[in-house]
């Protein structure tokens, strides 16, 4: 069965050893499965039959867009389609959207906690508004971090919130639409069209519930995600398959649905 893998992380070799122990240290109790560099992570695709990774980048400061922006023209290839990262503070955010349209990019990677920034914030809306003009896809970190206080900045009740304020916009929610915070995506998201990855979710919840929410939301807005190098790909995929969803959905959501949205620029 052909995959795509909708979240994955990595970082120009330089930075890969100091990011990733940075990153282990702020979130305790996770460990990293990947050394962070873009050869591991294609490395793991070929071992496991993955076609293509979204590779989703995160500006922690405005400065950052530059750097990422260049390291994202430098690596994207088929097998890998990096999503370039907007920080909200950045006083340019909207003009960097059209400059990630115009480099032929299709989406962009937004992380509420790590650039600290409520997703039904007013101020964001010039930003969303750009997004939907240019038919960019936003894929955004839903539900609470890890290495976070659990305060809401991008929860189910949030998002449901944005969508219909923006309901053109191509959001990818993360996580199964928000990490520990299932039960409020059964509430407000499941059966809607928005779109979900299944990156770090399966594991952390009931197979009776993972499957239920999988069986229960539309077949066409479901992606695969693992969020290399903070699991294992071959988990990731192990676990889904051992939810025996029917063979036409689980095709949409390891393979179909991400074609789709990425051939659509």
């Amino acid at each position: 069965m052909r995959i795509i893998d909708f979240h994955t992380h990595a970082f120009p070799d330089a930075l890969a050893e100091r990011a990733m122990q940075q990153l282990v240290s702020e979130a305790e109790g996770v460990t990293a499965y990947l050394d962070g560099r873009l050869t591991s992570l294609l490395q793991s695709m070929a071992g496991n039959d993955i076609e293509t990774s979204v590779l989703c980048c995160i500006a922690t400061r405005p400065e950052q867009f530059n750097p990422i922006f260049k390291w994202c023209r430098q690596i994207a290839a088929a097998q890998i389609v990096p999503f370039p990262s907007v920080h909200p503070a950045d006083p340019a955010a909207v003009e960097r959207i059209d400059q990630i349209a115009d480099a032929g990019f299709v989406g962009v990677k937004m992380h509420p906690y790590y650039q600290d920034f409520k997703i039904d914030d007013p101020t964001l809306w010039p930003l969303y508004k750009a997004l939907c003009d240019r038919g960019l896809m936003l894929t955004l970190h839903t539900g609470f971090d890890i290495a976070f206080e659990r305060t809401e900045k991008a929860s189910p009740r949030q998002i449901a919130a944005l969508m219909a304020q923006f309901p053109d916009l191509k959001l990818i929610t993360t996580h199964l639409g928000g990490w520990q915070q299932w039960d409020d995506v059964e509430r407000y998201l499941i059966g809607k069209p928005v779109y979900m990855e299944t990156s770090w979710s399966l594991e952390y919840l009931s197979p009776e519930q993972a499957r239920r929410m999988l069986l229960n939301h539309p077949a066409e807005y479901l992606l695969f995600g693992t969020d290399s190098p903070w699991t294992d790909q071959a988990a990731s995929i192990r676990v889904l398959q051992a939810l025996n969803l029917p063979d036409p959905r689980l095709q949409k959501l390891l393979y179909d649905n991400a074609r789709g949205l990425l051939l659509q620029k």
